[in-house]
């Protein structure tokens, strides 16, 4: 099997994991469900989930106790993405070649259903203390890792500094506080709550950091380069976004050439600390290896 068909049979996989943590369509508050469910399920690569499984089954873990905080980490992703795409930030009218959250339940109910999914994969990762009874310390470490990554020290704080800062000319200390902030944040946390539930070393819980936050950043720069180089029909969005809102991006600081390389290196030493506890052909070595090369 090809890697391409062996992604899709993983997404496949990591999609059914997630869809099972969805809350139901009922009550009072259904329209915000659907609002919420439908983010959800319009696509995606569900690499973060995919990201954090992978590292779980490489530092040991088995059995369930992982799926509630794969549900979550997408949950708070595709929250991010909901507000991204409102008209006070990116104001983007779609996402995944779909209609974007606030133009198909408006903006009122987008802001809702970022806010629920937010809250909603705290309430989703406690499930883990159920499925995890005797490493309860575990849960405990994965969640400060969850909780923190995507706020005011994290992925909130970088998108603090990307709102603030636009229109100007930015340094490259601020355009890697944002991307280290807005995108590692997750990327890293991934990375970490896999190798944390698994039951690995602090030693090797610090490598997965330093290896989620170059995949991150890696990953960011290249949606940096296909903003400008990709096709709005493999993207699902709008190509030139941040050329319309007037955004400083790594690749309009150090050029087209510069920026293909660097994550070229940022993912070779991402692969190299990965090398230390993978296989070379491994699943999760090869997918690093294919975000280098992603058209999407």
């Amino acid at each position: 099997m090809d890697f391409k068909n062996n992604l899709n049979e993983h997404t496949k996989e990591v999609e059914k994991i997630i869809f099972e943590y969805l809350p139901k369509e009922e009550g009072m508050q259904k329209t915000v469900i659907e609002a919420m469910n439908r983010s959800v399920k319009i696509g995606g690569k569900r690499i973060r989930p995919m990201m954090m499984q992978e590292v779980f089954s490489i530092f040991g873990g088995f059995g369930r106790s992982i799926h509630p905080f794969m549900a979550a980490i997408e949950m708070i992703h595709t929250y991010s993405l909901i507000h991204d795409d409102l008209p006070a930030l990116d104001n983007d009218d779609y996402r995944r070649g779909e209609k974007t959250c606030h133009i198909v339940y408006g903006e009122d109910m987008a802001i809702l259903a970022g806010d629920a999914l937010l809250n909603y994969a705290y309430e989703v990762a406690l499930e883990a203390f159920r499925l995890e009874p005797t490493h309860q310390d575990r849960v405990i470490e994965a969640l400060k890792v969850l909780v923190s990554n995507p706020g005011i020290y994290g992925m909130i704080g970088g998108q603090v500094a990307d709102v603030e800062l636009e229109g100007q000319d930015l340094t490259m200390e601020q355009i890697l506080f944002i991307h280290q902030n807005k995108t590692s944040a997750l990327m890293k946390a991934c990375f970490q709550v896999g190798a944390i539930m698994a039951g690995a070393r602090e030693d090797q819980v610090l490598d997965m950091e330093t290896c989620g936050n170059k995949v991150g950043l890696a990953f960011q720069i290249q949606d940096d380069i296909l903003d400008i180089i990709g096709e709005e029909k493999n993207l699902g969005k709008p190509v030139g976004s941040d050329e319309k809102n007037q955004k400083t991006t790594y690749v309009s600081l150090v050029g087209m050439e510069q920026a293909k390389e660097d994550v070229s290196r940022l993912s070779i030493e991402a692969l190299d600390i990965m090398g230390k506890y993978s296989e070379e052909k491994s699943f999760l070595m090869n997918l690093i290896q294919y975000l280098i090369h992603r058209d999407n």
